[in-house]
C-alpha cells in the first residue's frame, strides 16, 4: 500500500473497534491523501474560477481544470481533452447524453437491468415519444450481445445500456453491441459508474460515442464530480443546462464548441482539483490497485459461497464481474442484515441500490440484496472479518 494512503487508512479506525468499509461500490473510501491536499491547495492557495479572468490565480485555475480533463481522457485513451464535460455526477452527465441527442420519435435501445439514473430518464422521454425497446438480461446480469444486436434496427438512434450493473455485478461486452449500433447509423452511450478505473476502459476500441461516469467511485475522486465523454460520431448535442460559459459571451447562443457547450456556470475547481490529483494517483499505481481489488472480491465471492443461507447474485465467474458482490440471506431483509453487519463494524449497503430493474431481474424485490464492495485500501483480513460476520449474522436468521 502506498505510504501517502496511510493516514486515510488510519481514519478507518473509531475508537476501541474499527469500521471496515465495503461500501465503494456507492463512494471510493478512504481516498488518497493526495486528493484532500490537492482540494485544499485549490481554495487555499488557488481560490478563483477557472475561465472568469485573465490575472494568474484564473489562469492557474484554468490549468489545473485543463490537467485533470487530459489525465480522464488519457485514462480513457480517447485523442481529445475537449470531448470530457465535467458534471458534478454520473447521473447528470447521463441526463446531458439522453436529452442532448434525443428528440421524439428516436429509438433507443437498453437492458431491463439498468439503474434508474438510467432508466428513469429514459422513461421519461419514452413519455415524451422516444420509442424504447427493452432487451432482456439474463438472471446473472449478463447481456447476450446476439440478441441485444437484434433489437437494434435502422433508424435507431441510440443504444445506452450498463458496463456493469450496481447489483449484479455483470461485465457486458460493449464492443460487438457498439459494433451492431454504428452499423445501423445508431449512437452508443455507456454508463460506466462501476467500471471506469477499476476496469480497462478504451473508448475508441470498445466505439464509444458517449461515456458517463462519477468521479467519487473507482476513480478515487470526491463527491460531486462527474465526466461526460462525447466522442467525434456525436455531431450535435444539445445542452441540458445553457448560460455563462467564460468564452464567446458577445454571443446570445450557447457556444458550439466542446466542452463550453455542456459545461455552463463556474466549474466545482476544487472537486476537478482533487479528482485530477486522483487520476495521477491512479497513472502510478493503478495496475496493482485493479488486482487487489480483484482479488478482494474474488476471496468474498468464495467466501460467501461457503456461507449456509447465503445466495450470491451475479455471475461466479472472477473475470465477469465487477468489483461488488450482492448476496441475499434467506427470506431475511436485506436492509435489516445490512443494519447488523453495520452494528459489528461492517459498512456495507442493503436495499434496492436505486436499481429496482436488477432486483427485479434477480428476483429480490421484495427483500433487496446485500452488497459487498471492496476497494483497492480493502486488506484481506478486512474481508475474513466480514465474512465471520455475515456467517454470524447468519446464524441468528437462520429458521
Amino acid at each position: 500500500m502506498p505510504q501517502r494512503n496511510a493516514s486515510a487508512r488510519r481514519g478507518l479506525y473509531r475508537g476501541a473497534g474499527r469500521t471496515i468499509y465495503l461500501d465503494n461500490a456507492a463512494t471510493s473510501f478512504p481516498k488518497p491523501q493526495v486528493v484532500t491536499e490537492a482540494m485544499q491547495d485549490a481554495v487555499l492557495r488557488i481560490g478563483a474560477s477557472p475561465g472568469r479572468g485573465g490575472h494568474r490565480l484564473a489562469l492557474e485555475a484554468g490549468r489545473t481544470v485543463f490537467g485533470c480533463r487530459a489525465a480522464v481522457a488519457r485514462l480513457l485513451m480517447a485523442g481529445q481533452p475537449d470531448r470530457v464535460a465535467f458534471t458534478k455526477n454520473a447521473t447528470e452527465a447521463i441526463n446531458a447524453a439522453l436529452f442532448g441527442v434525443l428528440r421524439p420519435g428516436d429509438h433507443v435501445v437498453t437492458t431491463d437491468i439498468e439503474h434508474n439514473a438510467l432508466w428513469r430518464p429514459l422513461r421519461l422521454l419514452a413519455d415524451r415519444g422516444v420509442e424504447l425497446t427493452v432487451v432482456a438480461a439474463e438472471e446473472d446480469g449478463t447481456v447476450d450481445p446476439d440478441r441485444f444486436c437484434r433489437a437494434i434496427r435502422e433508424g435507431t438512434r441510440l443504444v445506452a445500456l450498463t458496463h456493469a450493473s450496481n447489483v449484479l455485478g455483470a461485465l457486458v461486452d460493449v464492443r460487438p453491441i457498439a459494433q451492431a449500433a454504428h452499423r445501423a447509423g445508431a449512437l452508443v452511450l455507456v454508463d460506466a459508474a462501476q467500471t471506469l478505473g477499476e476496469q480497462p476502459v478504451d473508448v475508441e476500441a470498445m466505439e464509444i460515442d458517449l461515456l458517463a461516469a462519477p468521479g467519487h467511485k473507482g476513480l478515487l475522486g470526491p463527491q460531486g464530480t462527474g465526466v461526460l465523454y462525447v466522442g467525434p460520431r456525436v455531431q450535435a448535442i444539445e445542452p441540458l443546462i445553457t448560460g455563462g460559459t467564460g468564452s464567446r459571451s458577445e454571443e446570445a447562443e450557447q457556444p458550439d464548441v466542446l466542452p463550453d457547450r455542456l459545461e455552463s456556470g463556474t466549474l466545482n475547481l476544487p472537486g476537478i482539483a482533487g479528482l485530477g490529483a486522483a487520476l495521477r494517483y491512479l497513472d502510478d499505481t493503478g495496475e496493482d490497485l485493479r488486482s487487489r481489488t480483484a482479488r478482494r472480491t474474488a476471496e468474498l465471492v468464495d467466501g460467501l459461497s461457503q456461507i449456509a443461507g447465503v445466495r450470491i447474485l451475479g455471475p461466479r465467474e472472477n473475470a465477469r464481474r465487477a468489483a461488488l458482490v450482492a448476496f441475499t440471506l434467506g427470506e431475511a431483509d436485506s436492509e435489516d442484515v445490512a443494519a447488523a453487519l453495520d452494528r459489528q463494524g461492517i459498512a456495507c449497503r442493503g436495499g434496492l441500490h436505486c436499481a429496482p430493474q436488477a432486483h427485479r431481474k434477480a428476483g429480490t424485490i421484495a427483500t433487496g440484496a446485500v452488497r459487498l464492495s471492496p476497494g483497492p485500501f480493502t486488506s484481506e483480513q478486512d474481508v475474513q472479518e466480514a465474512l465471520a460476520a455475515v456467517a454470524a449474522v447468519a446464524r441468528e436468521v437462520a429458521p
